[in-house]
């Protein structure tokens, strides 16, 4: 038998190939989201000037309006970012004599210590204004009562579990928090009074065990994350599959949802969960007082409580 020509002899080799590359479709590669699609600010840009926001880079969420001159300087507890938009342009119906509103939205223990201290640092700039009314959760409020010249209730809220779109993991409870394969973003205690109330429900669910699980034993290993700004990294270790679940403020979850990002929310049973009650306080040291005094009101205004309302927080402690 004579050898085939080295040409024929290719052609029936790849035959087979050819006839699998034609009949085999053609594997699409996995959906790529862009590195930075659910970076913040979530809220709507400021229209006036020159806008450059570079995500990851130059991105500065928290803090929010006129650092030049204002009329009215807040210090909210961070997680009622959400409600910015709304509240301050119904706050401006109300009271359009103040233009220049500067707020921020930080954890309440970083803020603590900005007042404190006098100043704020992020990055390259120093911010030294003193606030008109500090707001956050009762707990800490209570730590510095000389500081107010008055306080009041406006708003409640209580805790949910975050998770990514499908629930991977399937967690169903703050007790799968502690299955050593579940990663875990959670607020760090030292300066996010939520990490404490989230410690209170882990001992609620599962005891010293289940806090001691997530806490200590998972911190060490590495699939429990502290984060230092809780309502900003949480959401983002989830949308980018850094994290599996984040237990949040329920309304930081919901709000998650109302951008349409994909995440769902597990409910915490109110024998687990543990409520926060927001206060705000008039500063004794206010350097705008009337203004602060006005403020503090609207929050408990029909207007200002159909703007909590809105972003799923509960009415105040009567």
């Amino acid at each position: 038998m004579k050898p085939l020509p080295h040409l024929l002899l290719a052609l029936l080799l790849a035959a087979p190939a050819a006839l699998s590359a034609q009949t085999m479709p053609t594997p699409k590669p996995a959906p790529v989201e862009p590195a930075h699609h659910f970076d913040p600010p979530w809220n709507a840009p400021f229209q006036a000037g020159v806008p450059f926001t570079v995500p990851g880079i130059d991105n500065a969420p928290d803090l929010y309006g006129d650092v030049v001159d204002p009329q009215l300087v807040v210090f909210f507890g961070g997680n009622q970012f959400m409600v910015l938009d709304d509240l301050l342009k119904e706050f401006r119906k109300a009271h359009p004599e103040y233009v220049r509103i500067f707020v921020e939205t930080l954890p309440p223990g970083i803020l603590a210590k900005q007042i404190a201290q006098g100043s704020l640092v992020v990055g390259n700039l120093r911010i030294e204004l003193k606030p008109d009314v500090y707001a956050a959760g009762k707990n800490r409020m209570d730590m510095t009562p000389e500081w107010f010249a008055r306080t009041t209730s406006y708003a409640q809220n209580r805790l949910a579990i975050l998770v990514r779109q499908g629930n991977p993991k399937k967690v169903t409870s703050l007790r799968d928090l502690g299955r050593p394969e579940v990663r875990v973003s959670m607020p760090n205690p030292a300066w996010e009074g939520i990490g404490k109330r989230i410690e209170e429900s882990y001992e609620k669910a599962g005891g010293a065990a289940l806090k001691t699980a997530v806490m200590t034993t998972k911190v060490k290993a590495g699939s429990t994350y502290l984060t230092q700004i809780h309502h900003r990294q949480s959401p983002m270790r989830v949308l980018y599959d850094q994290s599996d679940a984040a237990p949040v403020w329920y309304t930081e979850a919901f709000y998650q949802k109302m951008l349409g990002h994909p995440v769902e929310s597990v409910d915490i049973p109110a024998k687990e969960n543990i409520m926060a009650n927001y206060v705000a306080g008039v500063m004794k040291a206010a350097p705008h007082a009337k203004a602060a005094e006005d403020f503090v009101a609207f929050l408990n205004s029909p207007a200002g409580q159909a703007v909590y309302q809105k972003y799923g927080f509960l009415p105040p402690v009567k």
